[in-house]
């Protein structure tokens, strides 16, 4: 008789559990920390593989076996906010710049590491025009014929990345020269023996000219010759 008693209450103290956890229904998912990535894909992501839409379960599970992170996510931590609610703080990959391939933009690190590929071209991230780019791997460097550019292509993205500079395309001439694009801005380096300085000072020239169309000249442009010459169209 105790031991039936002893059982009846485990049972209800299980059922009444069950009963409680039941409320922890997951209904509402904050993303913070997105810029490429999208929270809709975010929230599509954790619902879609999470067990059972419940916030408690979602924790567990996530300590066990952490959810699949989607596109340029490197990291995502998932905090308890509460019954009902979690926050996911998304942390992205860094991306240097994009080279089209089959309709595609195929994006890498500054490395060269190809990371992610997207129909979509995401602001702030330069594409590589004027590179021939037959095949790719995910997690893999970019199998660029011309080594010596590849490694002048990273310098750019650094650079641009170090100065906080925005530059929609970096583009290679018949010549090898090398040529930027910002709006309606043309900016002409030339064959790159003075990345450092010209990037690091095309930030304050271009402010002079923001707005305006037309090809800012800075291919002579050096540690003895700090000037440039804009042309507007």
């Amino acid at each position: 008789m105790k031991k039936r008693y002893i059982l009846l209450v485990i049972v209800i103290i299980l059922i009444a559990g069950l009963a409680y956890a039941s409320t922890f229904t997951l209904k509402d998912i904050e993303v913070n920390g997105c810029i490429m990535a999208s929270e809709d894909e975010v929230r599509d992501t954790i619902t879609e593989n999470v067990i059972y839409p419940n916030t408690l379960i979602l924790q567990i599970q996530n300590k066990i076996k952490p959810i699949e992170k989607p596109s340029f996510v490197a990291k995502m931590d998932i905090d308890y906010v509460s019954k009902n609610k979690v926050k996911v703080d998304i942390y992205e990959k860094s991306v240097a710049g994009c080279v089209e391939y089959m309709e595609n933009y195929v994006y890498f690190d500054k490395d060269g590491v190809v990371l992610e590929t997207s129909k979509e071209q995401f602001d702030r991230v330069p594409c590589i025009r004027g590179l021939k780019v037959n095949r790719w791997e995910m997690g893999e460097k970019l199998p660029i014929d011309s080594k010596k550019k590849f490694e002048m292509i990273l310098n750019i993205t650094q650079l641009i990345e170090k100065y906080d500079l925005d530059i929609q395309s970096i583009e290679f001439t018949g010549d090898g020269e090398i040529v930027l694009r910002h709006d309606k801005i043309k900016v002409e380096l030339g064959d790159g023996k003075n990345l450092n300085i010209q990037m690091m000072n095309l930030g304050s020239i271009m402010d002079q000219v923001k707005g305006k169309s037309g090809v800012l000249y800075m291919k002579e442009y050096n540690a003895e010759n700090s000037t440039a010459s804009f042309k507007e169209n």
